[in-house]
């Protein structure tokens, strides 16, 4: 169980990260954008720290404060499941 769990932790991350910054390269050249329950999808599924991750890095959605918010409360929120499913 733990295996499958780390193993969740790293796809989910990772495809968080990749996501949000797709979603950046997007919104520089004016195409269709990846709606925010998708990147807040993500988030809530585990994937909080990439998502945080690429806002920061990127310089994405970090005027919203939804974003500011609701990202390091979905990951308060992984880390106690993590925590939970990992002892």
């Amino acid at each position: 169980m733990e295996r499958i769990v780390m193993v969740w932790f790293v796809v989910i991350n990772i495809i968080g990260y990749v996501v949000m910054s797709e979603d950046k390269n997007k919104a520089r050249k004016r195409r269709d954008r990846v709606p925010e329950k998708t990147l807040f999808l993500l988030a809530a599924m585990g994937g909080s720290l990439g998502v945080l991750t690429a806002m920061y890095r990127k310089r994405h959605k970090t005027r919203h404060a939804s974003f500011r918010i609701g990202i390091p409360l979905l990951l308060l929120l992984n880390l106690l499941l993590y925590g939970y499913f990992l002892t």
